[in-house]
């Protein structure tokens, strides 16, 4: 016990460095007492503060370590100060949108600066000290001769979803509060519903950035990321009880992680599939998410339908067939829409809602084709003109892809028959079928042409062709109804 008690004794200036971090979420406090000009000089300041902070002041120390080589200790001390200058100029650049935004008539609430600063501040800076302290006790049990608990630099992915889910937690609770303390010091007339249904897409959307990799600090990322989503959904007013919310991220995020111990999802699909759920059962409901979530896992299971054989032809998809983040939004962002625009547009919400199924299903489609006719013991052929082309190439199909393609899109139809989303049941197969299946002919098509061509990539054909999917299911329930 007092060898524990010896190897923690020693205070880690990494924690003080984490704390100064999130102590620049207290600015945000100022916000309902001093004018926009005060709260730009003080930044300004700041800024100007680190630029000339002297090598042997208290502070410029904090914000170093490794002291124990000249070299690294300096380049980590240029590292710590561009850090924290990056999130500082950061809430600079958003008080000084506001304040231009304010001179053309567009309001740029503050409640959503002092979300994204809280969010990047005290969400960021909890989530390193976690990481950090876990790190820690890994290495406090090697020095008491359990070497199997070794830390080792590259196994630092084993802390990223614990550190991305407390970033979250963080940067709801402080979001929230900090909203509240800003709309109830100015007298906004905003709901607490609202400045909760913020904080959490606002949250979710920085550990989002914060998990993807990127040469961008995540001061920067984050703090923008955020700051924008935050405001495109406060300026609907669309008003969520906050049980409703909670209900919709904790679905969201259980799902998500079942994906991920999958091997379906790595974190930032995680974090961007548990984003798009909570939208979509917020402004749809759970079913619409449900059909959405019987894509993606459809898509994981065929991924590794005869994996072998298509990794050995070079077709396969890369990391085990672990979808990303640009997969799940490449996929879902017309769904998303659609979900939104239902929710907002409740006089058109047939109409939406065939579009909607339409675009599952085309996204649902297209993977199964993929995924299971290049597997096909026949010779593709391009779309465009029938000729022969090696299996795998863009713009090729099968007979095999095709039917896998009509027996994706009628897996999203019966599926939503069930759910009770169309009331004709014999009209919903045609429209979500021949929806999906024109949709992924026209991603074929698309492949064929500009992706071959260089210019779409393949989430850009997929993006595209899931409007489509979605366009020729919306005309065609116009047309038949």
């Amino acid at each position: 016990m007092n060898k524990i008690e010896n190897i923690t004794k020693e205070i880690d200036p990494i924690y003080i460095r984490h704390l100064l971090h999130a102590s620049l979420g207290l600015t945000c406090l100022l916000y309902p007492f001093l004018p926009l000009g005060m709260l730009i000089l003080i930044m300004f300041l700041m800024i100007m503060i680190l630029r000339h902070l002297p090598q042997r002041s208290k502070l410029y120390q904090i914000l170093s370590s490794k002291e124990n080589d000249k070299n690294l200790f300096k380049r980590e001390i240029d590292k710590n100060l561009r850090s924290a200058n990056n999130l500082v100029i950061s809430i600079l650049l958003l008080l000084l949108f506001k304040y231009g935004f304010s001179l053309e008539g567009v309001t740029y609430p503050i409640y959503v600066i002092g979300g994204a600063v809280a969010i990047s501040t005290f969400g960021i800076a909890s989530a390193n000290m976690f990481t950090h302290w876990k790190k820690n006790q890994l290495k406090c049990l090697a020095k008491l001769d359990y070497p199997e608990k070794t830390y080792k630099e590259e196994d630092s992915e084993v802390f990223h979803l614990p550190s991305s889910l407390v970033m979250l937690l963080a940067g709801i609770i402080s979001a929230f509060l900090l909203g509240a303390w800003i709309i109830h010091w100015e007298g906004i007339n905003v709901t607490y519903d609202m400045i909760f249904f913020i904080a959490v897409i606002g949250s979710v959307t920085g550990a989002l950035f914060e998990s993807i990799p990127s040469r961008v600090d995540d001061n920067i990322s984050v703090v923008f990321g955020s700051g924008m989503v935050m405001w495109l959904f406060a300026s609907f007013g669309y008003t969520v009880p906050p049980a409703h919310m909670f209900f919709a991220l904790l679905f969201s995020l259980l799902l998500g992680y079942l994906a991920y111990r999958a091997r379906i999802a790595d974190i930032s699909a995680l974090l961007g599939a548990s984003l798009i759920g909570v939208l979509i059962i917020v402004f749809a409901d759970i079913f619409c998410f449900l059909l959405l979530l019987t894509f993606f896992i459809l898509g994981g299971v065929f991924t590794k339908y005869k994996y072998a054989y298509k990794a050995s032809i070079g077709i396969a998809e890369k990391k085990g067939g672990v979808r990303s983040y640009e997969n799940v939004f490449s996929n879902s962002m017309a769904a998303l829409v659609l979900a939104i625009a239902y929710g907002m547009y409740p006089q058109y919400s047939e109409f939406i809602m065939y579009s909607y199924l339409g675009t599952v299903a085309t996204a649902t489609g297209d993977t199964l084709a993929s995924e299971i006719g290049t597997t096909s013991k026949e010779r593709p052929r391009m779309i465009t003109n029938l000729k022969p082309a090696r299996p795998g190439r863009d713009g090729a199909v099968t007979i095999l892809g095709e039917l896998a393609c009509i027996f994706g899109s009628l897996v999203i139809a019966v599926l939503a028959i069930l759910f009770g989303k169309v009331e004709n049941a014999y009209l919903g197969l045609l429209i979500i079928g021949l929806g999906g299946f024109i949709g992924t002919n026209i991603d074929s098509l698309l492949g064929a042409t500009l992706q071959n061509r260089g210019i779409l990539s393949n989430s850009g054909v997929n993006f595209y062709a899931n409007f489509a999917g979605a366009a020729v299911s919306g005309l065609l329930f116009l047309s038949l109804s």
